[in-house]
């Protein structure tokens, strides 16, 4: 009987979702796709501008690219399918497609972080050691370096995937979250997780906190060199290119902390989501903003690119 009860739970999960139909589910449902597309057309236009721009072909817009990349495809992983279970109103999704979600997220989150991370080395080395910076952060560097970040998360998500999906779900088949996630995962198990949560505990260490370690050692750094600067332009220049970086990192990794970092038993659905929504869906919106808007460089291929390729 357990078996066949597992059998059945197994083909099915019910996502309760973000959204109820009876407080203005619509509405925010509509805010949101506009948040989906906004999000969809900044990094593609910022990817673009990279690669069509020269003077943007360099290591820290190569990186830039790939998180632009990554946001738009982990989004893409999260919003469809929320909106269309709101829509069709059936809130379910099988055990492959939240096996696919799951491990394409991890893959998503984990490449994200440590892009990250490689982002602030690029900085601190541009920063603090202009002259040994072609030595130090190169193209041939920067790919290698990338192409690790990549590799990285899909190595750790195969792990986490494999584990969680074959948990027996015994009790229950309805998730309270709007996407297929490993705490909320680990919620419907019937078995005791302890062992496997301390797992994921020492993996959100390798993942999470080690890179966030390296982002403030290496923006300590900065902070020492910038104020040892006599001009004040380049002081000015050096904190607005390094402030972006940082005002992104900390929402980020703040909320990432936040939720792979605790026990279970410390987890809530509530909470669970409203933090969710900030690495899964304003992150990838904030990030082509605020590196656009406050960047000089991507400000003039903008004004730029689109000019050039009308007189062609």
């Amino acid at each position: 009987m357990r078996a066949e009860k597992n059998e059945t739970f197994a083909r099915d999960f019910i996502l309760l979702g973000l959204l109820d139909p009876k407080h203005f589910g619509l509405l925010f449902l509509i805010l949101i796709l506009i948040i989906f597309m906004v999000t969809i057309t900044a990094n593609t236009v910022l990817i673009l501008l990279i690669h069509l721009d020269t003077r943007l072909h360099t290591p820290m817009y190569f990186l830039l690219s790939h998180l632009s990349f990554i946001d738009i495809l982990n989004i893409t992983n999260v919003v469809p399918k929320m909106a269309s279970n709101y829509i069709s109103g059936k809130k379910t999704i099988t055990f492959a497609g939240c096996g696919l979600q799951i491990f394409l997220f991890v893959i998503f989150e984990n490449a994200e972080c440590l892009i990250l991370a490689v982002m602030s080395y690029d900085r601190y080395v541009a920063i603090c050691h202009p002259l040994r910076y072609p030595v130090f952060m190169n193209n041939q560097i920067s790919v290698i370096l990338a192409a690790a970040c990549w590799l990285g998360g899909i190595i750790n998500s195969t792990v986490h995937t494999t584990y969680v999906m074959f948990l027996p779900f015994c009790e229950t088949n309805i998730m309270d979250h709007f996407f297929c996630e490993i705490p909320a995962m680990l919620k419907l198990s019937c078995v005791d997780t302890s062992q496997y949560e301390r797992g994921l505990y020492v993996t959100a260490v390798i993942f999470v906190l080690t890179p966030f370690s390296i982002i403030l050692a290496s923006y300590a750094q900065i902070l020492r060199s910038v104020l040892h600067m006599k001009s004040r332009e380049a002081q000015k220049k050096a904190f607005s290119t390094c402030s972006s970086h940082l005002l992104v990192v900390v929402m980020y990794y703040g909320s990432a902390i936040f939720t792979y970092m605790r026990p279970k038993s410390y987890h809530s659905p509530g909470q669970d989501k409203v933090i969710a929504i900030s690495y899964s869906i304003l992150a990838p919106l904030l990030n082509p903003i605020i590196y656009s808007l406050r960047n000089k460089d991507v400000l003039g291929a903008l004004k730029k690119v689109p000019g050039k390729a009308l007189s062609h």
